[in-house]
């Protein structure tokens, strides 16, 4: 009797300390309300001066700094022409999936004159992200910071640092980005390379009329600095370093790692590495830059550098004023980019173990072709042909009528199919010679669905039907483990054994190396429509890219709110 009783007061106990740490934890939660004018702005770089569209007329766009826990209310109002969405990239949005903002799949884009609020939790998550336009290509201006700092009281798993700076990298074009856009979709062809590079928002001093606004970020000796590094550019993967210091990386696509150091990191479009600087070197100012890294075979790109001035606070009076750059791989260094990658290893989290039952076993090539059309000006790709992307040979058609989530959330038939293939439809030498055959995709709006707790893989095996290339691939929804990568066609037989199950990086965007392939694994426990795609946006709009459902589980928990009363409507 006496045993059963201590027993009893053991799970009381334990329960109670449940329930406090719940009470303390929705206590120290904090609600944080702001306001997206999406409007034109006014604004001058490389000796030019146009209208874009911004965010409360900043570019970039304001900073959000929360805390794990946290409740973001963000009330967007679209003063601007154009319609717009806003995505939260890389926020997990659990049961919360009308929020996530990719245009057309998870609402309708909101009109101009339209306003809807975006409500969602931060759950489990650490680290720095980035919200975005999700509607055209909106997002070369439309873009800015989501820092996520650990709860009251925690810490993170390295020594506080003295500085925080998020180091947005983007790309600017002189001509208008919508009529780029446009005249892109007219002549089937590759679009306009950017004009220049930036580093949050400014071009630096290698550019024309740039001097003058080039970024300073003063330093004390012995300090140690924070970088937050986003890719916000809209088509290109970039490598980013500083002069003659080195970086510690402690995190990526919010998730810690097991530190490392390195001179030189890459980051693909919608990526994010944490570093840590140490200001350690004689007085002076260095550069921090970025520039491109370019896989794809004779494909045109922007080889300029941008930069920002690090700046030591006892720098004499009189000393060299001139900064000195840091030394960058050649652009096409794919050794470098699998050097940084490969040393990417995540903190396991306890009882979050990586799935080694797998009940969804998708494999999803993915890679450009074309489509064979009638000479003329809609026929200004290679050889008189029209660009396209896909996985699995489809090309993703995005609805118009309303979004793929309301269409499975009310049962509105004709808007989508079920039959996107689990496998590529014919098997062929993925990376070597492939037949003029297999150039020209399919198109539709094709879904993929799983059930609610499956442990899904999906090996994604990049192609040569038009050219190999280096493709960022992002999840919506998700984070996952990236359990191997490598190079040439994947081989089941050998390359599953040298999977890494034990800390694998954790990412919600992966570079897919230039010919070759990546894995990534997932417990599918965030029911919805997920968009999977490729972050350059040039390859979105042709088409690579699918969706996911995600059905419902059981209980609140494991099921979608309802939609919000002011979603949009198409």
């Amino acid at each position: 009797m006496e045993t059963s009783k201590k027993a009893l007061f053991k799970v009381l106990l334990a329960t109670t300390v449940v329930i406090l740490s719940l009470l303390f934890s929705f206590a120290n939660a904090d609600i944080h309300q702001h306001e997206f004018s999406v409007q034109e702005t006014r604004i001058t770089r490389l000796c030019k001066t146009k209208n874009i569209i911004t965010v409360n007329g900043q570019f970039p766009g304001p900073t959000l700094t929360v805390r794990n826990g946290d409740k973001l209310v963000v009330r967007v109002v679209n003063r601007a022409r154009y319609n717009v969405t806003i995505h939260w990239h890389g926020i997990r949005q659990m049961r919360t999936p009308w929020a996530d903002g990719p245009e057309y799949v998870t609402q309708c884009p909101i009109k101009p004159g339209g306003v809807y609020t975006y409500r969602f939790t931060i759950e489990d998550q650490e680290g720095t992200l980035w919200w975005h336009a999700h509607s055209r290509w909106l997002r070369a201006t439309v873009y800015g910071a989501l820092v996520i700092l650990p709860k009251q009281g925690s810490h993170f798993p390295f020594s506080q640092p003295k500085k925080d700076i998020p180091i947005l990298l983007g790309e600017w074009w002189n001509k208008d980005i919508i009529v780029i856009q446009r005249q892109t979709q007219f002549t089937g062809a590759a679009p306009n390379i950017s004009d220049a590079y930036t580093i949050n928002g400014q071009p630096g001093d290698l550019y024309r009329c740039s001097s003058q606004d080039t970024l300073k970020f003063l330093v004390n000796p012995g300090e140690t600095i924070l970088l937050r590094v986003i890719n916000a550019a809209l088509n290109q993967q970039l490598f980013f370093s500083v002069a003659n210091h080195k970086l510690i990386v402690v995190g990526a696509d919010a998730a810690y790692n097991k530190p490392f150091t390195t001179n030189i990191i890459m980051v693909g479009p919608g990526q994010t590495t944490n570093v840590i600087l140490t200001a350690d070197q004689p007085p002076a100012r260095y550069y921090m830059a970025a520039r491109a890294y370019a896989s794809a075979q004779n494909a045109p790109f922007d080889n300029t550098t941008t930069t920002a001035v690090l700046e030591y606070t006892n720098l004499r009076s009189g000393a060299n004023s001139r900064p000195l750059l840091p030394q960058f791989p050649a652009f096409n260094d794919t050794n470098a980019v699998t050097s940084f990658t490969s040393q990417m290893r995540s903190i396991p989290k306890n009882n979050i173990k990586v799935p080694n039952q797998i009940n969804e076993n998708l494999f999803f090539t993915v890679g450009l072709g074309l489509v064979s059309c009638t000479p003329g000006p809609r026929c200004q790709g290679p050889n008189n042909t029209r660009f396209a992307a896909s996985m699995n040979n489809v090309s993703f058609v995005f609805p118009r009528r309303t979004s793929l989530l309301q269409a499975y959330y009310q049962n509105i038939p004709g808007i989508y199919t079920l039959d996107f293939p689990p496998v590529p439809p014919v098997k062929f030498d993925y990376t070597g010679n492939v037949s003029r055959v297999l150039r020209q995709p399919g198109f539709g709006t094709k879904l993929y669905k799983i059930k609610f707790g499956s442990n899904v893989q999906i090996v994604l095996q990049d192609t040569a039907i038009f050219s190999v290339e280096d493709h960022p691939i992002h999840l919506h929804g998700y984070h996952f483990w990236v359990v191997g990568q490598g190079f040439g066609n994947f081989n089941p037989q050998t390359d599953t054994a040298k999977f890494n199950l034990n800390d694998p990086p954790v990412r919600n965007t992966i570079d897919v190396p230039v010919g070759g392939w990546a894995v990534i694994r997932f417990v599918a426990d965030n029911p919805g429509v997920w968009l999977f795609h490729c972050h350059i946006d040039s390859h979105l709009a042709w088409g690579l890219a699918m969706s996911f459902i995600v059905e419902n589980g059981k209980g609140e928990k494991q099921t979608m709110e309802p939609p919000p009363p002011d979603l949009p409507q198409c």
